[in-house]
């Protein structure tokens, strides 16, 4: 048996299907409670029946990106795993980086089924759990008091303070690593210092950025707002077809 049949095996799904099934009970367990709570301090019904259809619908299409980033991992590990990290706690742009992260530190030369091992595949499987563990952690012990600084306007909660800017700067530090490595792939791609490299990943880049930008400015400046929701899903998307579109003419 194949490293990926064993992934996509029945008890994999049925240990991964629990997880899931269990974490959606507990989010209709609350949203019948909301519901309740609502009516006991007389809300108006209508209004949170609006509600929840809106925020039903302003979730599909963001869903749309997730459900991507499982396509693009179960090439390498399975369809069970990626759909429990994605369903559950994972992000989709540290699931992807995580992986690919591990994979290279357990000697792979790239996130794929062909160069896949059972061993490899628990590495990266317990690093994209343990890193992503900690926001849960350090919660049960500080967000208590992080809640109370933002309630009375001060600190973080008034400017923004340290938090954000720390978190913007660790992300445009990761794109620019990102970015930094396709332009060195491309510049010394054959080996001699040369422009030779592989340059479908500037391409996607260059799209997804191009996307991203349209995004924000019909979100600020045409006063879509509502456009925020699906801005990751449809920069993935351009970004994706972008990569098609350079393969075929390749």
């Amino acid at each position: 048996m194949g490293i990926l049949q064993q992934l996509n095996s029945t008890p994999v799904y049925l240990i991964c299907g629990c997880i899931v099934a269990f974490v959606a009970v507990v989010c209709v367990v609350f949203m019948v409670r909301a519901w309740r709570a609502g009516v006991a301090i007389g809300m108006d019904r209508t209004k949170m029946k609006r509600a929840i259809t809106a925020s039903a619908t302003f979730s599909v299409l963001p869903s749309v990106g997730i459900l991507l980033g499982v396509i693009a991992l179960s090439g390498s590990l399975g369809t069970p795993w990626p759909w429990l990290r994605l369903s559950v706690i994972g992000a989709l742009h540290y699931e992807t980086q995580v992986a690919q992260a591990a994979a290279e530190q357990v000697g792979m030369t790239t996130l794929s089924a062909s160069e896949m091992t059972p061993s490899a595949f628990a590495t990266i499987a317990l690093l994209m759990s343990v890193c992503i563990m900690w926001g849960m952690v350090l919660s049960v012990f500080f967000n208590k008091r992080y809640t109370k600084k933002l309630g009375s306007g001060s600190g973080e909660g008034k400017s923004g303070g340290f938090g954000d800017l720390a978190m913007t700067a660790m992300f445009i530090g990761l794109v620019s690593a990102y970015i930094g490595s396709y332009v060195g792939g491309f510049v010394s791609g054959d080996g001699l210092g040369r422009f030779g490299g592989d340059w479908t990943p500037l391409v996607v880049v260059a799209a997804a950025c191009l996307a991203m930008a349209g995004f924000v400015y019909l979100s600020e400046k045409k006063n879509m707002a509502w456009l925020d929701s699906f801005s990751i899903a449809g920069s993935m998307i351009v970004g994706m077809a972008a990569a098609v579109l350079v393969g075929a003419a390749a």
